[in-house]
């Protein structure tokens, strides 16, 4: 379908969105279309400023518009408890939850063979520098329950143990509000497991 190019431009853009086919594409081009100039404006702003204020804390590896983030300047924060998670949008959603107390480290994906990405492909040495560093008694790993989340948790766990700290995994199985009949097995099998006393 011919579109003048402007718009087949900004369809195109958004398609790079994950997520985005080309219909949905069309239709945010669209609606973008019919947005009052003052408030694309301010879309267009926030995208740019989005891309050029954020950063990487030089500690944690967590996104920030400050160096070193909040999280780990915040003196009531635990730094002997560090829970290691692949992704940015991990911390954001364990802040959510509100029980945490502890710092982050932030490893920008997961040890992948199958997609060429190996240890030296995320954040894995600033951590092993952290825990030389500072006085760190557990590491929670809270990758995800995948085969890559698995295998990443793994070799962590397996590099930190000579340095005599303790290392555990975030517990898997059964959501609460759950029914049995519906989980599969890996599921269960986690359920069964991370089982605990009552």
């Amino acid at each position: 379908m011919y579109y003048p190019e402007p718009i087949s431009k900004l369809i195109d853009s958004f398609t790079k969105l994950p997520g985005i086919g080309p219909k949905t594409a069309s239709r945010l081009a669209f609606f973008v279309l019919n947005m009052k100039e003052d408030d694309v404006l301010d879309f267009a702003k926030a995208l740019v400023n989005a891309k050029r204020e954020l950063t990487h804390c030089s500690v944690c590896g967590h996104i920030t518009d400050k160096d070193p983030c909040s999280i780990c300047t915040d003196t009531n924060r635990d730094g002997s408890l560090i829970c290691v998670v692949q992704d940015p949008k991990d911390v954001i959603a364990m802040e959510k939850m509100k029980d945490f107390k502890g710092k982050y480290h932030v490893l920008h994906g997961a040890i992948s063979p199958m997609d060429g990405i190996g240890p030296e492909d995320i954040n894995v040495s600033s951590l092993i520098e952290r825990l030389k560093d500072e006085e760190v008694e557990e590491l929670i790993v809270a990758t995800n329950p995948n085969v890559e989340g698995e295998a990443t948790a793994m070799y962590i766990s397996r590099l930190v143990k000579p340095a005599g700290i303790k290392t555990t995994r975030i517990a898997h199985g059964l959501p609460v509000g759950g029914d049995l009949e519906y989980a599969d097995e890996v599921t269960l099998s986690k359920a069964l497991e991370g089982r605990r006393d009552l």
